[in-house]
C-alpha cells in the first residue's frame, strides 16, 4: 500500500501536484487524447467555450460556480469517449476595465486619461489588463478546470481583432449597421454611451408634480426636461378627451412664456397613469422618442451632455439638473402651474461602472439594424433555409423557439422571448479609448469601412471603440478560429453548451445567437444552462462593501478545490440562487477525508492480492456490485440531463453512508475470518466499488479521485481518461 495513505488527506499539497501531473500529461487538449489511442478521431466531439471572465480583477464564487459546472461536463464528456475541448478565455470588458484604470490613476495621481493622451493610457490599461488575467487564470488552474490551454484566446488579442472586423464589415456591406442619429443610455460622468445591461436601477423617492398644461394637466418626475414640451399625448381611447383630436393645436403658457402646442394621439399611453395625459420630451426619453419617430414629431435637446441645461431653458441655462429642478418648480409656483405635488417612488437609471444618472440623448452613433431585412445564403437554423429573407430579431427569436438551442431552465423562454420582441436597433459605438476601435476611416467625404485600413494619406480612423458585446457576440466561433482557422469550427462548432449565469440571458446570450444565426447560419449552442447567483450562508449578495466575498483560491487553500466545488454543486438547481458558507465546504471536505479514509481501508485490506481477475462472488457482494451499477446508471442519466445536485448527492450518501457505513463495516468480520473464498470475494468487491466510485465522483471532485486512483493497482490511464461507469 502506498505510504501516503499513512498520513490524513492533504489537499494542499496533493491538488497542485495533480494538476501538474494533468498538464504535463496533455489530455485537456483533445487532439493529445486522439494520439495517445485515448479517444477516436472518429469520436463525437463535444466543446464548451469557456464564459471569459472579465479582466477587471479577480474570479469570485459566482464565477468558481460556472468553472465547477463546465468542468464537469467536460470530464464526463471525456470519460465517455468523445473528442472533448473546452476552450479558456478573457474578455477585455472595454468599459469596466477603462473606468477600473481610470479611477485607480485619478485616485494615485489625480490625472485624467485626457491628461495622459490615448497612446499612455492604453500601455497602463493593457499592463492591468495582463497582470488581472494572470490572476484569473491563477484561480480557474486551482479550481480543477481541465481546459485546453494551447488553445486560450484572449477578445481583444490578434485573432479576435480579425474577427470582429471581418464581422464588422460583412455586417456593414450587408446594411445591418449604419450610422446615425438615434437616442442612446447617455453617462454624463462617464462621457460614453452604454448598453442596457450596464445600467443598475435604484430605487428613488422623489416628488411627482402635477403641472396645468393648458386645457390638461400632467404629471412628471422631471420638470427640469418640459422646456420643450411641445405636444401633448394622449390615448385614442381615453373618453376623457374624446373632443380633442389628433393634430389639434392650443396656446398656453408654460415655463418660459407663451406657446403653442399640438395634441398626439398614441397608444402606448398609460391611461391609468395620473390624468392619462403626458407630454413628452423626444430627445431625452426612449419612450417618448419613438412616440415621435411614428409620428414624426420635431425633437429638441434640453440638457447637454455634461448634464446641464442649454439655452432653451432661459434663464436656467447652464444650471446642473440637481441645482436647476427646485428653482424651476418655484418658477412654475409663481405662474400658478403647479397643480399638486406628492411623494413619488421610482427607479432611475444609472451607470454601473460610474454610478452617473443616465442621461437619454439623441447623438450620431454606430447601430445594428435588428428588424432590417437582409437573405441568409446557408443556414441550418429551423424554419429559416438557406436563402431565406429574414431579419436578425427573427433569427434569435426562431433559434430558441424552433429549439435549435435550448434553455434550462425552461421558464427563462418567456422572460427571452419578451426581451427579443421589446428590442431596438443595438447601439455599438462606445466613447472609450479601450477595445475594439471601429473599423471606419474617413476621408473628406469618403467613407471606408474594412478590415485593414485603407492606402493612402489623409485617411482617420473612428475614434471610437466597439461595444464589448459585439466582440464577445463571436466568442463562440471566433474562439475556435474564425474567420482564418476553421478546422476546430468545423468540427467543434456549434458547440455542446454554454453555461452562465441567468442575468446575462439577453445581454451575451442573445448576442451570441444573432451574431452565429447571421455569420455562420447556426445556432452556436444546442443547450443554455444558467445558474443562479451565488449568494453568502445568510443569504445576502456577495460584495465589497459587505465584505462577504469568498476567494476560490482561499477556499481551496483552506478545505480543498474539490470540497468548495462538492458545496457549489449539492443543492444548487438551475436558474435558483445557491447559499455558500464556510460550514458547507467544511463538510464537503470531511467527506473529502472520509473518502480518503476508505481507500485506505480498501487498499489495506487488498495489499498484495492480485485484483486483475474476477474472484468468485458471494451473493451479498454480487448485489452490492449490481447496486452500484444501478447507481452509476442513474448517476449518468442525471449528469446527461444536467441534474448535478442530485447526480453529486447520490454519490456523497453512497460513498458515506453505503460503502463507508455499512458494507465497510460489514467486510471487516470477513476480512479476518478463516474462509478464504469469502475473504477473496470481500477484497475483490471492495476494490471494483471503490475503483467505480472513485470514476462515478472523478467529475465532482477529480483531484482527491485522481490522487487515489494512481495507488490502485493495475492502473494504465490517468483516471481523467477511464471510461465512465453505466
Amino acid at each position: 500500500m502506498d505510504q501516503k495513505f499513512l498520513s490524513p488527506y492533504k489537499p494542499e499539497e496533493t491538488e497542485p501536484r495533480i494538476y501538474e501531473f494533468w498538464l504535463k500529461s496533455g489530455l485537456f487538449n483533445p487532439d493529445v487524447c486522439v494520439e495517445t489511442g485515448a479517444t477516436k478521431a472518429t469520436a463525437e466531439p463535444y466543446c464548451i467555450v469557456m464564459p471569459p471572465p472579465n479582466v477587471t480583477g479577480v474570479l469570485h464564487m459566482g464565477h468558481a460556480l460556472m468553472i465547477t459546472i463546465e468542468d464537469i461536463l467536460i470530464r464526463f464528456a471525456r470519460m465517455q469517449g468523445k473528442r472533448t475541448l473546452w476552450l479558456p478565455g478573457t474578455d477585455h470588458a472595454a468599459i469596466a476595465t477603462q473606468a477600473r484604470v481610470e479611477k485607480d490613476i485619478y485616485k494615485k495621481e489625480k490625472v485624467s486619461r485626457h491628461d495622459l493622451g490615448r497612446e499612455e493610457m492604453l500601455r497602463r490599461i493593457e499592463q492591468f489588463a495582463k497582470e488581472s488575467h494572470d490572476t484569473i487564470v491563477a484561480q480557474i488552474r486551482v479550481m480543477g478546470a481541465s481546459c485546453d490551454w494551447s488553445r486560450e484566446a484572449f477578445t481583444l488579442d490578434e485573432s479576435r481583432t480579425k474577427a470582429v472586423r471581418t464581422m464588422f464589415k460583412k455586417m456593414y456591406d450587408d446594411g445591418l449597421i449604419y450610422r446615425g442619429q438615434r437616442i442612446v443610455n447617455w453617462d454624463p460622468k462617464g462621457q460614453t454611451t452604454i448598453s442596457d445591461d450596464e445600467i443598475i436601477y435604484k430605487e428613488e423617492q422623489t416628488t411627482l408634480y402635477t403641472f396645468k398644461y393648458g386645457p390638461f394637466e400632467i404629471a412628471t418626475a422631471r420638470p427640469e426636461t418640459k422646456f420643450g414640451d411641445k405636444y401633448v399625448v394622449i390615448h385614442p381611447d381615453d373618453a376623457r378627451y374624446k373632443k380633442y383630436k389628433d393634430g389639434d393645436t392650443f396656446p398656453l403658457e408654460w415655463i418660459n412664456g407663451p406657446i403653442t402646442a399640438t395634441v398626439i394621439k398614441d397608444t402606448s399611453i398609460d391611461m391609468a397613469f395620473g390624468t392619462g395625459v403626458m407630454t413628452i420630451t423626444p430627445w431625452h426619453s426612449m419612450v417618448d422618442f419613438e412616440i415621435a419617430e411614428r409620428h414624426n414629431l420635431d425633437k429638441e435637446q434640453i440638457i447637454d451632455i455634461y448634464g446641464k441645461l442649454l439655452p432653451v431653458a432661459g434663464e436656467f441655462a447652464g444650471k446642473k439638473i440637481s441645482d436647476a429642478r427646485a428653482l424651476i418648480v418655484e418658477k412654475m409656483r409663481s405662474k400658478s402651474l403647479v397643480v399638486k405635488e406628492e411623494t413619488y417612488t421610482h427607479n432611475v437609471a444609472t451607470a454601473e461602472r460610474t454610478g452617473g444618472l443616465i442621461e437619454p440623448q439623441i447623438m450620431k452613433q454606430w447601430f445594428v439594424a435588428v428588424n432590417k431585412e437582409f437573405t441568409l445564403p446557408l443556414s441550418t437554423i429551423t424554419g429559416i433555409p438557406s436563402g431565406t429573407t429574414t431579419t436578425l430579431k427573427e433569427i434569435m427569436r426562431k433559434v430558441v423557439a424552433n429549439g435549435d438551442t435550448k434553455i434550462i431552465p425552461d421558464h427563462f423562454d418567456k422572460t427571452y422571448f419578451h426581451w427579443i420582441d421589446n428590442l431596438r436597433d443595438w447601439c455599438i459605438s462606445r466613447q472609450i479609448w479601450y477595445g475594439h476601435r471601429i473599423p471606419v476611416w474617413y476621408k473628406d467625404k469618403e467613407v471606408h469601412a474594412g478590415v485593414t485600413a485603407p492606402e493612402g494619406a489623409g485617411w482617420e480612423q473612428d475614434p471610437d471603440t466597439l461595444d464589448t458585446w459585439f466582440s464577445s457576440g463571436l466568442w463562440t466561433f471566433s474562439a475556435l478560429g474564425w474567420p482564418e482557422h476553421t478546422k476546430d469550427l468545423a468540427l467543434y462548432h456549434p458547440t455542446a453548451v454554454l453555461e452562465t449565469g441567468h442575468e446575462i440571458l439577453f445581454f451575451w446570450i442573445a448576442r451570441m445567437i444573432l451574431m452565429s444565426g447571421y455569420g455562420l447560419g447556426v445556432a452556436p449552442f444546442h443547450t443554455v444552462y444558467l445558474h443562479g447567483t451565488v449568494r453568502d450562508g445568510e443569504g445576502r449578495k456577495m460584495s465589497k462593501s459587505l465584505g462577504n466575498g469568498i476567494d476560490p483560491i482561499d477556499i481551496a487553500k483552506k478545505f480543498g478545490a474539490d470540497a468548495g466545488r462538492m458545496a457549489l454543486i449539492v443543492g444548487n438547481t438551475p436558474g435558483t440562487d445557491t447559499r455558500i458558507s464556510e460550514d458547507k465546504v467544511k463538510a464537503y471536505k470531511h467527506f473529502a477525508n472520509k473518502l480518503w479514509n476508505v481507500a485506505r481501508f480498501v487498499l489495506f485490506a487488498i495489499d498484495g492480492v492480485d485484483q486483475s481477475e474476477p474472484a468468485p462472488l458471494s451473493e451479498s457482494d454480487r448485489a452490492a456490485l449490481n447496486e452500484l451499477t444501478a447507481i452509476a446508471k442513474d448517476v449518468t442519466e442525471d449528469i446527461e440531463r444536467y441534474r448535478f445536485y442530485i447526480a453529486g448527492e447520490k454519490i456523497y450518501h453512497y460513498i458515506w453512508h453505503t460503502l463507508a457505513d455499512k458494507i465497510l463495516e460489514e467486510s471487516k468480520p470477513r476480512l479476518s475470518g478463516e474462509d478464504p473464498n469469502d475473504k477473496r470475494s470481500a477484497q475483490y468487491t471492495l476494490y471494483r466499488l471503490l475503483e467505480s466510485s472513485l470514476v462515478l465522483l472523478h467529475p465532482f471532485m477529480p483531484f482527491i479521485t485522481e490522487e487515489i486512483w494512481q495507488s490502485l493497482p493495475n492502473r494504465k490511464a490517468p483516471l481523467i481518461i477511464t471510461p465512465y461507469v453505466r
